[in-house]
């Protein structure tokens, strides 16, 4: 079972970032489960639409990308668009940096930097897309030998068949969503607090948040709606 209420962070844990996020077991072994098939299936499916014969099968940012699909799968991060273009975008530009740049270290940089840029631009942010870019830089010369062609095959392949395990995986229990935009519409319990409101403050922030306009607008009508209920229990009990 979860524990709904969590102890307070202590400073320690606020300077490290422990999140004490109310997560029930089965939430966590469905996501590990969901890691476990998915890269199962990713492995399957390379084997059986090949590529080029010098590329490797996976690529090992696809297993960082598992993390966030199957163990986030509600995350602003983890949707189809940040996994599909962050890949894809870092796999272009780490090849075009890999050609370029003579110097590894310095193409390796380049790649990671312009593709930070890139994916914020292109609003498709996925971590996992750095190493995609690392890869095509420092992946040796089997890599380089594929060129654009390593955008296609492995990075696409992957991409595409971790996609459509997430997509199937977490269909299959009702409380998930993937992607996020299958999940029920939030309660009306925020009425007072306005779209314009919500982008307004996300503004103020000035910094990417890994949590959906959606989402935020559920829990503040979570929060509104049991305020309500514990009053209402309060009045009917005086």
């Amino acid at each position: 079972m979860s524990n709904r209420n969590p102890a307070p962070q202590s400073p320690w844990q606020k300077m490290l970032g422990i999140e004490l996020s109310p997560v029930s077991h089965r939430e966590r072994l469905v996501s590990a489960l969901g890691g476990f098939v998915g890269l199962l299936v990713v492995f399957l499916a390379s084997h059986v639409l090949g590529g080029a014969p010098s590329a490797p099968l996976v690529i090992f940012s696809i297993g960082a990308s598992a993390v966030l699909v199957f163990g986030v799968p509600h995350g602003a991060l983890s949707q189809p668009w940040p996994v599909l273009g962050g890949h894809l975008v870092s796999a272009l530009i780490g090849v075009a940096c890999a050609h370029l740049v003579p110097d590894t270290a310095l193409a390796a940089a380049v790649a990671v930097g312009l593709s930070i840029a890139a994916m914020h631009y292109l609003r498709c942010i996925h971590p996992p897309g750095g190493a995609t870019a690392l890869a095509a830089v420092l992946g040796g010369e089997s890599l380089r030998g594929l060129g654009f062609g390593f955008v296609l095959s492995p990075v696409l392949l992957n991409v595409m068949v971790i996609l459509a395990a997430a997509v199937a995986f977490n269909a299959l229990f009702p409380w998930r969503r993937y992607p996020a935009f299958l999940a029920e519409p939030a309660s009306a319990g925020y009425a007072a607090i306005s779209h314009e409101d919500f982008v307004y403050a996300l503004a103020e922030l000035d910094s990417f948040i890994d949590v959906s306009e959606d989402d935020l607008l559920r829990i503040y009508g979570l929060a509104t709606g049991r305020h309500r209920a514990v009053e209402a229990q309060v009045a009917a009990a005086a």
